[in-house]
């Protein structure tokens, strides 16, 4: 399955937000607070078309949850299909992927580490063990980490020393190593700094 292999922080200088949240994109911002290139110092940032504006959101929800383009546009066609507001429905669909659903439960400290897992065989959904990323959880699942999930030191090392909550919609137990999906994420939950409206504009063209 494809997914970006790339330089992350010439993205996230790009995009002007930290993608995939590691501490090297926040030095690499911090330094050159400019998009990367031959002219990104004297880029001129107050004269930005529509376009490039709704592009570029589109590119952050793409990054952000490690979904390719022919996949991002899949999702978009289900979420105008569906009842309610499209650009949330959209973000929901992102949220509801197992490899999200591992980086909220705090197991993982990037979504492309919960990727990894997910892979590797290291998570249980509903007692079968998925290595599929963009499986689609539902309400109601309930997902723990394997045995040999459990005895990982990085997944140890992100619970205790990241200590990062779970989502508003799971439901911890057994000691934060299984999550239940009590509900399907609401617009308020979702932390990701994405104008989802710009994005379905852009679709609708």
């Amino acid at each position: 399955m494809a997914r970006y292999t790339g330089p992350r922080a010439r993205v996230s200088r790009r995009l002007g937000t930290n993608i995939w949240g590691t501490n090297g994109e926040n030095i690499a911002m911090e330094k050159r607070p400019y998009p990367p290139g031959e002219h990104g110092r004297t880029r001129r940032r107050g004269n930005v078309s529509e376009y490039l504006l709704q592009l570029q959101e589109k590119q952050k929800a793409r990054f952000t949850y490690g979904i390719n383009e022919k996949q991002f546009r899949t999702l978009y066609a289900e979420a105008s299909r569906r009842p309610g507001v499209t650009g949330e429905n959209l973000l929901r669909l992102c949220e509801q992927r197992l490899d999200n659903v591992v980086y909220r439960a705090g197991w993982a400290a990037t979504r492309p580490q919960a990727r990894q897992f997910v892979s590797h065989g290291h998570v249980v959904v509903n007692g079968r063990r998925v290595n599929v990323p963009s499986y689609r959880v539902r309400q109601g699942d309930v997902i723990r980490l394997s045995d040999k999930g459990r005895q990982l030191t990085v997944v140890e090392w992100n619970m205790d020393t990241l200590g990062r909550p779970p989502a508003p919609w799971l439901d911890a137990a057994d000691g934060g190593q299984e999550v239940t999906v009590r509900e399907l994420p609401r617009r308020e939950h979702i932390d990701v700094p994405v104008r989802e409206q710009l994005i379905v504009e852009l679709y609708s063209k």
